[in-house]
């Protein structure tokens, strides 16, 4: 199995408390962790793009860094690791994007990729003027192909010409070339959402719900594959999943407990409420899910929470998930828990036996 780390380029990472540890991002936080996921043998490491924070007394996600700027620096610090940026497609253009992504695979040959981002939330894009209205949430995934497709050209063959609905080609040209292809991350839940990954995406975020449920995420990749065995394409499922833990099991309950206490009601009630102006009525949309997950939970991802041993065992429960690529960790507290997974997590794990050891 896979293993990758979700970058907290946001503050407080992904816990929506005021009980929770209060951080704000840098790119020195940033090259602590990767830099651990690389010495711990992490595949992986990603970096979102978020625009417009929640609020709230937490001020969650008020504060937040560029992703591409952020994982060029990261490449020069690094040596193995994959890296993955995140593109917002309503704030750039695709060939300035594609461009982006040569520039950092000549700092990382081979080891860079892009996750797009359809947009979701009004906010983020209203308060620049960008928002093209409420047809986007319709037609969003229409507008990622196209964007897709271009970059695709670029990185090919070196020229795009393409005339579409969305975009306008003349003659565009990228030269060098990416040194390797250059991997597609998408992370659509909903049905429209799940067959774009599964006709554009190289993985795609599935998504998995409460306490210690490493089960939850059969239906989302249920989901995924069924799409590929329509597009024929191999796109691998990689789950987001938070993990708390400490020396007992009690421990890590009771550091879950206090972030539960301290839930974000506010910052919460503004997230649903964005969500919301979606109209879909997939239950794996957005919207749905987070009602889903309910006014408590303090965070938009299933937890694994327990000992180290407890945590080890339900990770690899859920390798054993058919479809499952590999796993994308978040943690309370970023700098120990990578520290904790590395050192007392990982060794237990059969799923990762053949992950490389701390020197």
């Amino acid at each position: 199995m896979q293993v990758g780390v979700f970058l907290p380029i946001n503050n407080n990472g992904w816990l929506i408390s005021t009980t929770s540890p209060q951080y704000l991002p840098s790119f020195e936080l940033n090259r602590a962790i990767v830099q651990r996921a690389e010495r711990y043998g992490f595949d992986f490491a990603l970096s979102m793009i978020k625009l417009h924070g929640f609020g709230g007394p937490s001020q969650f996600w008020d504060y937040g860094l560029e992703s591409f700027t952020l994982m060029a620096g990261l490449a020069a610090v690094t040596t193995r690791i994959k890296l993955f940026a995140s593109v917002a497609v309503l704030t750039l253009p695709p060939p300035i994007t594609a461009r982006m992504s040569v520039t950092i695979d000549s700092i990382a040959p081979g080891r860079f990729g892009v996750n797009i981002v359809s947009g979701w939330q009004e906010a983020e894009y209203s308060q620049m003027g960008i928002w093209p209205g409420s047809a986007h949430f319709a037609r969003r995934y229409e507008y990622c192909a196209e964007y897709v497709e271009i970059m695709r050209e670029l990185w090919d063959e070196g020229r795009s010409d393409r005339k579409g609905e969305f975009f306008t080609m003349d003659d565009c040209r990228l030269l060098p070339k990416p040194s390797a292809r250059l991997p597609i991350i998408c992370a659509g839940q909903s049905d429209r959402g799940t067959r774009f990954a599964a006709e554009y995406g190289d993985y795609n975020f599935c998504v998995g719900f409460g306490v210690n449920q490493p089960h939850s995420v059969a239906p989302s990749i249920a989901r995924l594959v069924e799409a590929t065995k329509v597009s024929g394409r191999d796109v691998g499922a990689l789950v987001m999943t938070m993990v708390i833990a400490d020396e007992t099991d009690e421990a890590a309950m009771a550091k879950w407990q206090l972030y539960c206490d301290g839930v974000d009601r506010e910052a919460l009630a503004w997230r649903d409420q964005a969500a919301g102006a979606d109209p879909s009525k997939d239950p794996y949309a957005q919207p749905n899910r987070h009602k889903k997950q309910g006014a408590e939970y303090p965070t938009n991802q299933g937890v694994m929470v327990g000992s180290y041993a407890t945590v080890a065992r339900l990770l690899d429960e859920m390798a054993e998930v058919p479809g499952l690529s590999g796993v994308m960790l978040t943690f309370d507290d970023f700098v120990q828990g990578m520290d904790d997974f590395g050192e007392r997590i990982q060794p237990l794990m059969r799923s990762r036996t053949g992950a490389m050891l701390p020197a």
